[in-house]
């Protein structure tokens, strides 16, 4: 037998193992983890920009959000849990469908409010706690006025200042916030969390567009059937736009965890 007689089957062997290749990292996205890599600001000093993970799918249950471009053939969710008020969880913003990631403040029944940049959930303030400042390089220049990053700037403009706060929820979950003084989501009305939805909040408190926010430009209350799954574990984390510039890797935060 000629090797002209073989190379098509050679052709369609490598096509075999390519599909099979496709379907099966299809079905792990689907079902297990899905890669996620963190674009924006909102939920720093938890997440920074250019941390890249992997989204648990399996703790919540799944929902047509869990399957790429909402193709699960069923409706509501199965094998699903609700997530816990201070997990960290990625789920679809209710108008655009694009993934957010969020902390979650407040479940369905829940009072959720800010006073003076203080926490409220059913009528108590959050346990709130002085955590010192958080420092960056000043790399988020040229905001309008009107959406401030820092509280000062240091180092001839070269270094970005935040206050930090720690906060506790009732159930134990501590994180830190960051804070640049008085926003416009730092005093809102009461929230009343409807059924089946959930009220998300960034950690950046003044830099995030949340459920404080109405949609569409906000994310207003989210249904439960939007979750796509939880944040557990950052695996790489890097400050630069090439993931081959090693000098711009944050080595200290592969594979830590997300709390």
């Amino acid at each position: 037998m000629t090797s002209s007689e073989t190379k098509p089957d050679g052709i369609m062997e490598t096509v075999k193992t390519v599909v099979y290749a496709l379907l099966i990292a299809g079905l792990f996205r689907t079902l297990f983890f899905q890669p996620f890599y963190i674009p924006s600001s909102s939920m720093k000093e938890t997440l920074l920009i250019g941390d890249f993970m992997f989204v648990n799918k399996m703790v919540y249950g799944y929902s047509a959000a869990s399957c790429p471009l909402n193709l699960c053939p069923f409706s509501g969710r199965i094998l699903g849990s609700d997530p816990e008020v201070g997990d960290v969880v990625v789920f679809k913003h209710p108008s655009s469908g694009v993934d957010y990631i969020k902390r979650l403040i407040g479940r369905e029944g829940d009072k959720i409010q800010m006073k003076n940049g203080v926490l409220f959930i059913n009528g108590t303030a959050v346990k709130t706690e002085a955590a010192g400042e958080f420092r960056e390089p000043n790399v988020e220049r040229g905001w309008p006025a009107m959406m401030p990053r820092c509280v000062r700037l240091e180092d001839n403009g070269e270094t970005c200042v935040k206050e930090r706060f720690t906060e506790t929820l009732p159930n134990g979950v501590s994180y830190n916030t960051l804070n640049l003084g008085n926003g416009q989501g730092d005093n809102t009305p009461i929230f009343t969390v409807p059924a089946d939805h959930f009220f998300y909040m960034g950690d950046n408190r003044d830099n995030s567009t949340d459920s404080r926010f109405g949609q569409p430009s906000g994310v207003g209350y989210a249904h439960r059937d939007l979750i796509v799954g939880r944040a557990d574990r950052i695996i790489f984390s890097s400050s630069g736009k090439s993931l081959f510039a090693f000098w711009t890797w944050r080595s200290d935060r592969f594979f830590k965890a997300v709390n």
